[in-house]
């Protein structure tokens, strides 16, 4: 008897302690659907003075019926956030604090966040379900590598749709917009280049008229018939490879990394059109029509010669920026065909890019929360555009003033914002800005806010006279999600194979186009040394999941 007693009693007292350990390796949530009030850890600007009286936020409190305790911050927000999640005493919400991809699995995984999936629906959060059914993209850059939502959506998107558009390329979808000054081009008697022959044939007659002396007055000799940056995000010479059928240039994924229109992930560093390409461009270099400072000059010193008008032809973000008071001599250059008698004759094609990516890491669910869904049906208010509007820059009232005739709302002036508050618009902006889930879409500047004037002048061009030449849409996103695996394998290969790239694109821009035995020397070496098959496969895994979390 005794003996079954003492089973007994270890049985019990083994229970009681996997139980004890179970507890602590687990942090699954302790359901309470009759908690109103949430402690929330999030980031706050310098300017401002917390959220404690925020207007905005106060007023989507009392609609959902919950309170808030704020504990938010400017600086060692990080330490303090890590400190939170090691001690297990976490709040009920991170805001704002900047959670990477991997930071979301990570904390995910372990059962300090929880997996908002099920909540994301139409009783819960509508704005947000509605935002995701029409834009997939979205819930795919929010959804990790193992299937789950750690984070709500944020982002802000600058597209064709808030000028009124019937499709949304991002302001970065052509990032290099060419120009050339038609004032020579007419004294010249020539006519605006359409092929990379035409270009060519203009750019030697800059060169050998010495067009900024003879027009402008300037130095004899002072001429530059074309000058750009190398391989520059939007001031580079990459949009001229359009006519061997690809533009590229250094950007947020890998240099030269390409989607097509199935869905396969290639580098066009290692195709034969790139080679053939470098190899054209060496004699434009050679002969003396692009610049020699292309690879060493930053923007400062490209924008102090082009609005002195020594240049004939760039590329920028809008002409009046780099051109200065001469910009009125200067119109757009179309994409260029490829040359005469090649196999690229008629050929032009630029590759798009994607606009600013989607971050997933600015408030996230804790395991101590015992009602996510009353706390995200707070949430769910940011998603309406006019409450973003507010939550970005101010009340309205504050830093929206007044209505156009359309309805949307205009923000206050510098003038106005020193008059009434004694700091500048930006700083009223900071002082009213909250961190977090904000999800501004293009469209929105269409149907709430209005855009500022350069941003609307720079989408008009895009898409009324750059989007008729782009003959694909297809884009590797920015917003792929890697595994642990994955980003290895990226952080080991990355940086060695743009570096290899870009250096003998250089010398054979300089020097000539590779020989046969340098090109398969290079291609050799981004195989065998850089890495280019392990990082297509993990780029092309990434985008595979991608694309199915949009189904």
């Amino acid at each position: 008897m005794k003996t079954k007693s003492r089973i007994l009693c270890l049985i019990l007292a083994l229970a009681m302690v996997l139980g004890t350990l179970t507890a602590c390796g687990s942090k699954g949530p302790t359901a309470d659907e009759n908690q109103t009030e949430f402690n929330i850890m999030g980031a706050q600007s310098a300017l401002s003075p917390g959220y404690d009286d925020n207007e905005v936020l106060n007023q989507l409190q009392e609609d959902v019926g919950i309170t808030i305790h704020w504990n938010t911050m400017s600086d060692s927000l990080s330490e303090q956030v890590n400190i939170k999640l090691n001690s297990g005493e976490l709040p009920d919400a991170f805001m704002g604090v900047g959670f990477s991809n991997y930071d979301l699995t990570t904390y995910g995984e372990d059962g300090s966040l929880i997996d908002l999936t099920e909540y994301i629906n139409e009783e819960t959060m509508p704005n947000l379900t509605k935002i995701l059914e029409e834009n997939p993209d979205i819930r795919s850059a929010i959804t990790m590598s193992d299937g789950r939502i750690y984070g709500l959506p944020a982002a802000e998107q600058m597209g064709t749709a808030g000028i009124g558009a019937p499709e949304d390329y991002s302001i970065f979808t052509v990032p290099q917009f060419s120009m050339i000054n038609k004032a020579w081009l007419d004294d010249l008697g020539l006519g605006v280049p359409t092929t990379l022959d035409e270009l060519h044939a203009a750019l030697v007659a800059f060169k050998e008229n010495d067009m900024s002396a003879k027009y402008y007055g300037n130095a004899a000799g002072s001429t530059i018939p074309m000058s750009t940056g190398f391989d520059e995000w939007c001031w580079g010479q990459n949009i001229f490879y359009a006519g061997f059928g690809f533009t590229n240039w250094i950007n947020d994924v890998c240099n030269d990394l390409v989607l097509d229109s199935t869905g396969k992930a290639s580098f066009v560093c290692a195709t034969d059109n790139y080679r053939d390409a470098i190899t054209y461009f060496s004699d434009w270099y050679q002969e003396g029509l692009m610049d020699p400072e292309m690879f060493s000059q930053d923007a400062t010193q490209l924008i102090a010669k082009c609005s002195q008008g020594y240049v004939g032809v760039s590329t920028w973000w809008y002409i009046e920026e780099l051109m200065g008071d001469y910009s009125s001599d200067y119109v757009f250059l179309p994409v260029l065909t490829g040359p005469a008698g090649t196999a690229y004759e008629g050929t032009s094609n630029v590759t798009v890019r994607t606009g600013g990516a989607t971050n997933s890491g600015n408030l996230s669910i804790t395991s101590a929360c015992g009602n996510p869904a009353a706390l995200l049906k707070f949430f769910d208010k940011w998603y309406d555009g006019e409450t973003v509007m507010q939550l970005q820059y101010g009340p309205i009232g504050t830093f929206f003033t007044e209505q156009d005739e359309k309805g949307l709302w205009l923000s206050i002036t510098d003038e106005e914002s020193r008059e009434k508050f004694g700091m500048s618009a930006g700083e009223l902006k900071s002082t009213n800005e909250v961190a977090g889930p904000k999800l501004i879409l293009s469209e929105y500047y269409n149907e709430y806010f209005y855009m500022e004037d350069r941003a609307i002048e720079r989408l008009t061009d895009l898409y009324n006279f750059w989007m008729p030449y782009v003959k694909d849409t297809s884009v590797y996103p920015m917003d792929c999600v890697y595994t642990q695996e994955e980003l290895d394998v990226i952080d080991m290969y990355k940086t060695d194979f743009q570096d290899t790239v870009a250096e003998n694109e250089g010398l054979w821009l300089k020097n000539g186009g590779p020989t046969d035995a340098e090109w398969a020397a290079y291609l050799d070496t981004l195989s065998n040394s850089c890495g280019m098959d392990q990082l297509l496969n993990a780029y092309q895994a990434a985008y595979d999941r991608y694309a199915e979390a949009q189904q």
